[in-house]
């Protein structure tokens, strides 16, 4: 949304503001007290949240008075100062661009509550308290957070414009809209910051993350090369790392991951480091080091979001039990719309389809939630209804979102399968080698432009495809997994010229059954029934066959393959249908 700033009401206010109330540090707003309008508080849990807060910091300032008490005279001179408090430690976090601990977010934002409610005129509180809302509503997932920091934001710019030195409120504003998926927004607030500061560093991040939506990878590269040379550290070096992973640089990746733990000064910006190392791992179809890695994060910030990580690759190893325990504490915790559809697939493919439906109602119902507060979901709403729902629905919401110029890997890749699904595998597949031509490495991309390629006729480069899907990483989706291994064994297995010992893991054969000393008599087997279920669509709530993979057919036409290949921007690509670059 765009946002006009105004000429201030009024001066900004002079006084510095405290970064800490003296004594037992922030205090939980009160609506009965002088602060923000009801309308601006956190809704009760996060009022909770700071109440404890508070009372945690009450003890921890009897224990630390305690201590003192104890320490002998001798011994006070050596003492090491006393622990800054949690508000500067948030504060603390983002001057270094990390994250901060939950608990310190949470008094952060209780601290800027009761500031602006006594000094409405300080817009950069107005500005760090905007900011702070909408981490606050990522690492939550609780988009209504969004709206509260919408207005924050604004009231900073009505005090004091953007031209007039609040660039704070409109990187805010860039990142806001980055956590609602505008990212066309987010690039023009960015720019805008650039073109007036272009050494302020925290505008970067936003820019960055903007032209990755969007699909302009050659922006996102410079601002990561900018980014690093005004910024050092951890920080920086997560921004590489997730820059090469972007581009399937994966040993890259794992390189400036490692240090970036190495070198990371806070937990919650060390579970961060080993985060990105288990998504690494799990890319590249090593499922126990993803665990390892993933479980790490955890144990290094209990509040990390490694859970549904962990209980992915829990699924490849096999331990589903376990797999679902996680991606239900996840979602108690943190209730994202791709954690409940992963764990719907999961219900799915192991056959319990009654949980699988239930699932994806709740999916439904959460995407809903977030299109209330501005959340563009269209790229995950088009993945559930290509596979779960209805193709042609999805292939709408996808075009739509190509039209509006986000035109990412991910978006690419969803737009060729929704295509394929919906029997057009003629126009499915520009877009589908466009996303394996920006990462290579990616398994499911990889398995999609093989299926629609077979569905072409274009069996050699297909065999390839589904092949170096399943080598990079045989269990990268509990459904779509088995269903491109099913695909490959009909054209024959891996290619020729895959070197022995690296053709695709399969699963271990199961132990053969006694056979009766005479053979039975043949007989025909039962067809199997179709993989369908019959869903309600999140989309149009309506009813819908699930049509299983087979179902798809080809359309008629002409064949294809070696001809000039045409770019989804209409320039010639060249006969480049199943190359990819690594």
């Amino acid at each position: 949304m765009d946002v006009t700033p105004q000429q201030p009401p009024q001066s900004p206010d002079s006084t510095e503001p405290p970064l800490e109330p003296p004594g037992t540090g922030p205090a939980p707003p009160d609506p009965a007290s002088p602060g923000p309008a009801p309308s601006e508080l956190p809704p009760l849990s996060l009022r909770t949240t700071l109440r404890r807060a508070a009372m945690g910091a009450v003890a921890g300032a009897v224990l630390v008075t305690g201590a003192v008490v104890a320490v002998p005279e001798d011994e006070k001179k050596s003492a090491p100062p006393p622990a800054p408090g949690p508000v500067s430690r948030a504060l603390k976090a983002r001057d270094m661009g990390s994250p901060a601990s939950l608990s310190d977010l949470t008094a952060l934002i209780g601290d800027r509550q009761q500031w602006v409610g006594t000094h409405p005129s300080d817009a950069p509180s107005w500005a760090l308290l905007g900011t702070a809302y909408v981490e606050w509503g990522q690492r939550s997932a609780d988009a209504a957070y969004y709206s509260r920091a919408e207005q924050a934001l604004k009231r900073s710019l009505d005090v004091q414009p953007g031209e007039k030195g609040n660039t704070a409120a409109w990187v805010g504003l860039a990142t806001l809209a980055n956590a609602r998926h505008d990212f066309v927004t987010a690039k023009k607030w960015g720019e805008t910051v650039r073109a007036r500061q272009p050494k302020q560093w925290n505008v970067y991040p936003a820019l960055i993350d903007a032209y990755n939506g969007l699909g302009d990878y050659e922006s996102a590269n410079t601002a990561v090369e900018k980014f690093t040379a005004l910024h050092s550290g951890a920080p920086a070096l997560i921004r590489t790392a997730q820059r090469y992973r972007d581009l399937g640089r994966r040993e890259d990746a794992q390189a400036d991951a490692q240090a970036a733990a190495d070198r990371a000064t806070t937990p919650a910006q060390k579970a961060e480091c080993l985060y990105l190392l288990g998504e690494l791992a799990w890319e590249r179809g090593e499922p126990d080091k993803a665990v390892a890695q993933y479980s790490a994060a955890l144990r290094t910030d209990r509040a990390h979001p490694s859970l549904a990580g962990r209980a992915r690759a829990l699924v490849a190893l096999g331990r589903t039990d376990e797999a679902e325990r996680d991606y239900k504490a996840a979602l108690a915790n943190l209730p994202r719309p791709e954690y409940m559809l992963a764990l719907g697939e999961l219900y799915e493919s192991l056959g319990r389809d009654e949980d699988a439906r239930s699932q994806y109602a709740q999916l439904g119902t959460a995407l809903a939630r977030d299109d209330g507060e501005g959340v563009d979901n269209a790229a995950l709403r088009g993945r559930f209804e290509t596979d779960h729902g209805d193709p042609a629905a999805a292939v709408k919401l996808l075009k739509a979102e190509w039209d509006r110029s986000h035109r990412s890997a991910a978006v690419a890749d969803a737009l060729g399968w929704a295509l394929h699904r919906s029997g057009d595998s003629s126009s499915a597949l520009q877009y589908a080698t466009r996303a394996v031509d920006t990462d290579g490495q990616n398994a499911s991309y990889m398995s999609h432009l093989g299926a629609i390629q077979q569905a072409l006729k274009d069996y050699g480069p297909a065999r390839r495809n589904l092949a170096e899907a399943l080598l990079i990483n045989p269990h990268f989706s509990p459904l779509e997994g088995p269903a491109a291994q099913k695909a490959l064994d009909s054209l024959g297995g891996p290619p020729a010229d895959v070197p022995q010992g690296m053709q695709p893991a399969r699963a271990p054969d199961p132990a053969p059954e006694p056979r009766p000393v005479a053979p039975a008599p043949q007989r025909q087997a039962p067809a199997k029934a179709p993989a369908s279920h019959v869903l309600s669509s999140p989309l149009t709530g309506q009813p819908v066959l699930r049509p299983g993979p087979a179902s798809v057919r080809p359309p008629d036409g002409p064949h294809i393959a070696g001809r000039p290949a045409i770019s989804v921007d209409g320039e010639v690509a060249g006969e480049r249908v199943g190359v990819r670059r690594r």
